[in-house]
């Protein structure tokens, strides 16, 4: 199976139909939803039809360092959770590259989020010269992906609120925008 990037825990890697399971438990975890979308869980059939169908097309359409990516553990190869970058569509968020994951609760609080998504920002950053700025956003009361956003380099640009169609717990704080431009990122390399 083609690798999309590597770091040394985690795999990226396409989805492929043989993946429907893994992703359909991972957006059916309430967990996992609690600050995305309306925070509820998706049901296996929204996976099936419309989620999975939707990130193999972006294979065809989107440049070769843009899509969504399965994440295996290398170790065990099983199914961590996500990673993303792709053209920036989230509510309120400014123009951009958006970055984002998903991951199982089960490897929640061991680094995965924050290695993967480091690993994302490089190799969008090294693999499509067109990128200029990445961004990403989430709940302000998500307080572990805001540190993941951190860790990856991403910056706090602002808070901003939305109209909900229903009341999610916590979206009286607002949304949160970061972001990280290729110069930004440069700079922070050299230093490193």
């Amino acid at each position: 199976m083609t690798t999309w990037t590597e770091t040394p825990r985690l795999r990226l890697r396409p989805f492929t139909t043989a993946d429907t399971a893994d992703l359909a438990a991972l957006h059916g975890d309430p967990e996992v939803m609690r600050f995305i979308d309306d925070g509820r869980p998706v049901p296996r059939a929204v996976v099936e039809g419309s989620i999975l169908p939707g990130f193999l097309a972006e294979y065809e359409e989107l440049p070769a360092a843009h899509g969504c990516f399965a994440a295996e553990e290398t170790a065990t190869g099983r199914f961590a959770g996500w990673f993303s970058a792709r053209p920036a569509v989230s509510a309120g968020l400014s123009e951009g590259t958006e970055v984002g994951y998903r991951l199982r609760p089960a490897v929640w609080g061991r680094g995965f989020a924050t290695e993967g998504l480091r690993a994302v920002v490089e190799r969008v950053f090294t693999g499509d010269a067109g990128v200029e700025r990445l961004v990403a956003t989430t709940m302000t009361v998500n307080r572990r992906s805001r540190r993941v956003l951190e860790k990856a380099g991403l910056r706090h640009v602002r808070t901003f609120w939305l109209e909900w169609p229903e009341y999610l717990e916590g979206a009286e704080h607002g949304d949160v925008e970061y972001a990280l431009s290729r110069e930004e990122w440069a700079c922070d390399t050299a230093q490193h």
